[in-house]
């Protein structure tokens, strides 16, 4: 095969480490099918780097900030690289959670209730008056997120009020705004989904963590969390999650492959939590789980993603 690939990895933000693990796995799968390929950390000399290597299209395996928001996508865009995965702006709103959420709310799509806490806000009112506020507003539980964070970076479950203002501090580590949403109970399902104009589902899975959270630590340290397919929820349930897991990934303008997260609370109704456009693909990530639910083998899940960047084969061909 002449096409040669670049395998973009590693990146400068939080989730580096995974990164890596990522790209090794799409680099050894492309290996496996016969693509020429390479491994490119990026870094400051990313340009230079991919001049270098000569590549024909960037696999991007990158995780977080200047690799799934919009920033990398931009800069092959203007290198002229085709490159897999969703576009510029579908990146940038589906890091962005506020924005997600926003769109999915135009889109009539469910989503927990939330509010906004901006950090300049300290010292309006002070830290005690808005977790005051907050708890009076929305209730307990809750949740607290930085809004433009992956892999539960950032991220805090509230159960008391007195948890509010560290929450709100450790968010403020990562983002000038918190996000704060409504503690939804019920079961996590993850819909993985694959193509461009005509997307699919994949099989749904339940994520079940040893913990009863599914934070950083679970979802990447093998035996922490178990994928359970399909998921124990009614069929039709299912059904209504793969439909709503599909018109997200339109409305945000997402291609190629991309997850959304789900909690289907105890009366059945299942409610949006994120999108994201880069799924990890390590030896514990839900989407190749998905893909081989649905008899794709990891290396063919690699090149189906190629063939989307490259606009040729349908995602539906072979399942």
């Amino acid at each position: 095969m002449s096409l040669k690939i670049g395998v973009l990895m590693g990146g400068k933000s939080a989730e580096r480490e995974v990164s890596l693990r990522t790209g090794e796995a799409v680099y050894n799968a492309l290996r496996q099918k016969g693509y020429p390929c390479v491994k490119i950390d990026v870094d400051n000399n990313i340009v230079s780097r991919i001049n270098e290597e000569k590549i024909d299209l960037a696999f991007l395996a990158l995780h977080g900030k200047f690799g799934e928001d919009g920033a990398i996508q931009g800069l092959l865009e203007i290198l002229g690289i085709p490159y897999t995965g969703s576009g510029v702006l579908a990146s940038a709103m589906a890091m962005d959670k506020i924005t997600t959420k926003k769109m999915l709310l135009f889109e009539g799509l469910p989503t927990p209730l939330f509010i906004l806490v901006g950090k300049e806000e300290k010292g309006l009112d002070g830290m005690p008056s808005i977790a005051g506020r907050i708890a009076g507003e929305m209730g307990l539980p809750l949740v607290v997120k930085a809004p433009t964070q992956g892999s539960t970076i950032g991220i805090t479950f509230v159960h008391q009020e007195r948890e509010l203002i560290p929450a709100l501090e450790l968010a403020f580590q990562h983002d000038p705004v918190a996000l704060v949403e409504q503690f939804v109970e019920g079961v996590e399902v993850t819909a993985s989904v694959l193509g461009n104009d005509e997307p699919i589902a994949l099989p749904l899975i339940e994520i079940v963590s040893v913990t009863g959270v599914y934070d950083y630590e679970a979802k990447y340290t093998t035996g922490m969390s178990s994928h359970i397919i399909p998921p124990r929820i009614p069929e039709e349930r299912q059904d209504l999650v793969k439909d709503l897991a599909v018109r997200a990934f339109k409305a945000l303008g997402c291609r190629g492959l991309a997850r959304v997260d789900f909690i289907v609370d105890r009366q059945g109704k299942p409610y949006i939590l994120e999108l994201n456009t880069i799924p990890g693909m390590t030896a514990t990530s839900l989407s190749p789980d998905a893909a081989r639910a649905a008899g794709i083998e990891f290396p063919e899940l690699v090149e189906k993603i190629i063939n989307l960047a490259l606009n040729k084969n349908p995602a539906s061909e072979g399942i």
